[in-house]
């Protein structure tokens, strides 16, 4: 390793699509795993007996679970926003050619111990169990001036100023009750808390927007998940890398981060060092230098049916709002089964997942994992390094926050398909 790369890697999935659009941006990028595997804790696992290993289940899975290479599990499992910032990456680096999607069947929020359909259409709206009547009227108000609502001209803004009209304010001026913001704010903008009620509307109208615009391109719901599960997203951007000049290494330990004046310099590995100018890593490989945020929960439930009150769904997501249990954070739920490509046949992958709040973190999530049962097998883990939401926006808001700290630049995807279209012309 006596080469000096612009950037030196280790392989998670942020990390992955960063290499990717580095690679594509003329940096010389080296990829270093521990694992040999990509994607780190967004890996899929297969077969189903590597599963059982995991957790250290002693006994093999039974007959009734099917061929355990039918199985491709994913530890941390979200779905793509059809419309949404990494469908956008993926088109423009057309890291979709390496990958299949299927339509989520479906997506619900939680009320009263109950699951309904979330509404994000007037018609939808107008037929809605979860509002009564009136309600309904109000929320269809709400829509209409959402979908019409454009930041660049004043004469959709209605009396609301998006840069300091709080969202707590819109939900007043439209008079929606409380089981509407939370659907509203929690199923529909995909917020984790109610802290947004406080802040300027702008961002929470978008993310309605979003969600609205997503859900129009399929129709079924606003989600997409890869057939043959998560594992495939991060192996389409090494394989761009790969093609703009990306090095790979695999299963490879690292001994050393190598410091020089307090800055990065290298990685030493197995005695030898690859000098760096830049180091994208996961927290596990700089635990002296990483303090303990929050902890996430999550319980994967393998399932022989459908989830109860989804229109027998293949693949859903539930929203269960903080306030509908009394929590500060949002629980979700996500499912997916044997229609991706990730289970046995008649099998479902159910995985819950929430922010731990308290000393008995199983017990917090108890409300979803009644929505679930009868379960056929349950194994509860804690992950360090993804939020709890089951949808990749967050994700995509950290992958640009990174990369303008590293280039001092915004994420232009625009100039993304510009410098392919280059380097294809060049390369002809």
């Amino acid at each position: 390793l006596v080469a000096e790369y612009d950037l030196s890697l280790r392989r998670f999935f942020h990390e992955c699509i960063l290499s990717g659009i580095m690679s594509v941006n003329g940096k010389k990028v080296l990829h270093m795993d521990r694992n040999p595997y990509y994607g780190g804790e967004s890996s899929s696992i297969t077969p189903l007996e590597e599963l059982y290993k995991r957790f250290d289940l002693t006994e093999s899975p039974p007959e009734s679970m099917g061929r355990g290479r039918d199985w491709n599990v994913d530890l941390i499992p979200k779905f793509l926003m059809a419309n949404g910032q990494l469908v956008k990456m993926l088109l423009y680096t057309e890291v979709t050619r390496y990958l299949d999607f299927k339509v989520v069947e479906g997506s619900f929020v939680y009320k009263g111990g109950k699951i309904y359909k979330v509404p994000s259409t007037e018609t939808e709206a107008l037929a809605s169990n979860l509002m009564g009547m009136f309600e309904k009227r109000r929320f269809r108000k709400f829509l209409v001036f959402v979908a019409n609502f454009d930041e660049n001209d004043p004469k959709t803004f209605e009396g609301v100023d998006p840069k300091s009209t709080t969202m707590g304010e819109v939900y007043k001026k439209f008079d929606l009750g409380q089981d509407v913001i939370d659907f509203t704010g929690h199923a529909l903008a995909l917020y984790r808390t109610d802290d947004y009620l406080e802040q300027p509307c702008l961002e929470t109208i978008n993310r309605i927007k979003l969600y609205s615009e997503s859900l129009a391109r399929y129709g079924k719901s606003p989600y997409l998940y890869p057939l043959y599960g998560l594992g495939e997203l991060p192996q389409g951007f090494a394989r761009l890398s790969a093609i703009y000049g990306g090095t790979y290494m695999l299963n490879k330990p690292v001994d050393e981060i190598v410091m020089e004046g307090g800055h990065v310099v290298g990685v030493k590995s197995e005695g030898e060092v690859a000098r760096c100018k830049q180091l994208i890593c996961d927290p596990s490989y700089m635990a002296d230098r990483v303090r303990k945020a929050g902890q996430v929960i999550r319980v994967i439930c393998i399932l022989s049916h459908p989830i109860k009150n989804t229109n027998d769904a293949n693949s859903c997501q539930i929203i269960i709002p903080q306030n509908q249990v009394n929590r500060k954070s949002d629980i979700y739920v996500c499912m997916i089964s044997y229609a991706h490509n990730v289970a046995a046949q008649g099998k479902y992958i159910a995985i819950v997942s929430t922010t731990v709040e308290t000393a008995e973190p199983e017990v917090e999530i108890e409300p979803a994992l009644e929505l679930l049962e009868p379960i056929d097998q349950k194994s509860v883990f804690a992950s360090r390094s993804y939020d709890a939401t089951t949808h990749f926006e967050t994700t995509c808001n950290d992958i640009k926050d990174i990369y303008k700290r590293m280039t001092g630049s915004d994420f232009d995807f625009e100039n993304m398909k510009r410098k392919q279209n280059d380097s294809g012309e060049a390369a002809d």
